[in-house]
C-alpha cells in the first residue's frame, strides 16, 4: 500500500492517508513503527479518515543528525496535518506517541478533537527510569541495536503472551531492528528529557481515552490513569500487557471505535 512523505526541515516524515470522515492519527511507540497498528487500521477506516504516522528516527521516516525533544517530534505531526489541510484530529499515541500526543496537546490543543494515551503516562521519568535510558544508551552505543531490542521487546508483553505470541514478538522484534541506532537514542534521550504533563491532561476539555494493560510491566495502571475528570474516559484491557494492538487487538479496537463514535455524536450536537 502507498506510503506519503512529508518534508520538516531537513527531516522526512513517512505516513499512510487511509479512508475519509473524521481525521484519526495513530502514533506508534519506541522502536515502533506504522505496522504496530495493522489489526486496528482496516477497522477504524470504515468510518473515519487514519493516518499512521512513522515518528522522526524510526520506521520509513528519517533520523535527524541532531539530538531532539518530543516537542519536535509533535512538531512533526502538526506539519503532516498541515499539509494536509487538516484542521482538527484525534491523537491516539502508544507508550512514545503517547508523549508526543500529549506535547502536540499542549502546543495545539485548538487542533484536537479527542486525544487518546494507550499505555502512556503523563508522569515524566522517574530518577530511576532516567538511569535505565541511560543505560539503554550505553548498551546501544557499544553494542548496536539487535541486543537492545532483544531484551526489550519481551518485556512490552505479559508473561503469559511473551510465552505464547511467539510470532507477534518476533514481528514486534523485527520492526526494532529496523531502527537506526541513533534513531533509537535520540528517542530514549526525548523520554528521558520530557516534563510532566499531567497538567496538560487536566485542562483538556475534549474526549480523552486513557489505555491501560492490565499485566503492563512498563506502565501500572496507576502512572496510566494518573487524572480524574468527567472527559476522561479510563479502560483497563485484561490479559495484556504493553501492546494491547497485538495482545488484544479484538479488545482494543472495540474501545477505540467507542471512544471514536461518541466523539463524532457529540460534533454534531
Amino acid at each position: 500500500m502507498e506510503r506519503f512523505t512529508h518534508n520538516v526541515g531537513e527531516n522526512m516524515i513517512s505516513y499512510m492517508d487511509q479512508g475519509v470522515g473524521h481525521c484519526v492519527v495513530l502514533i506508534h511507540g519506541f522502536c515502533g513503527n506504522h505496522n504496530y497498528w495493522k489489526y486496528i487500521v482496516p477497522h477504524l477506516v470504515k468510518k473515519n479518515r487514519v493516518l499512521t504516522i512513522d515518528l522522526r528516527g524510526h520506521g520509513d521516516s528519517s533520523t535527524p543528525k541532531n539530538d531532539y525533544e518530543i516537542t519536535d517530534m509533535a512538531e512533526d505531526i502538526a506539519m503532516v496535518l498541515n499539509s494536509l489541510q487538516i484542521e482538527r484530529a484525534t491523537l491516539i499515541g502508544h507508550s512514545l506517541g503517547g508523549y508526543v500526543s500529549l506535547a502536540f496537546a499542549e502546543n495545539y490543543p485548538e487542533k484536537l478533537s479527542g486525544l487518546s494515551l494507550v499505555h502512556s503516562t503523563a508522569y515524566p521519568d522517574s530518577e530511576e527510569g532516567k538511569v535505565g535510558r541511560d543505560k539503554g544508551i550505553k548498551r546501544i552505543n557499544e553494542e548496536g541495536i539487535f541486543p537492545f531490542v532483544n531484551e526489550l521487546i519481551p518485556k512490552l508483553f505479559s508473561e503469559k503472551n511473551a510465552k505464547e505470541l511467539t510470532n507477534q514478538v518476533d514481528f514486534v522484534k523485527g520492526i526494532g531492528y529496523k531502527t537506526s541506532d541513533f534513531g533509537a537514542i535520540g528517542a530514549l534521550e526525548a523520554m528521558k528529557n520530557r516534563p510532566d504533563r499531567n497538567d496538560i491532561l487536566k485542562n483538556l476539555n475534549i474526549p480523552v481515552l486513557l489505555v491501560a494493560g492490565r499485566e503492563d510491566q512498563l506502565i501500572p495502571l496507576d502512572r496510566a490513569f494518573s487524572v480524574e475528570k468527567s472527559n476522561i474516559t479510563h479502560s483497563v484491557i485484561e490479559d495484556c500487557g504493553h501492546m494491547s494492538m497485538l495482545e488484544q487487538p479484538d479488545k482494543l479496537t472495540e474501545v477505540l471505535i467507542t471512544f471514536l463514535e461518541n466523539i463524532v455524536d457529540s460534533k454534531r450536537e
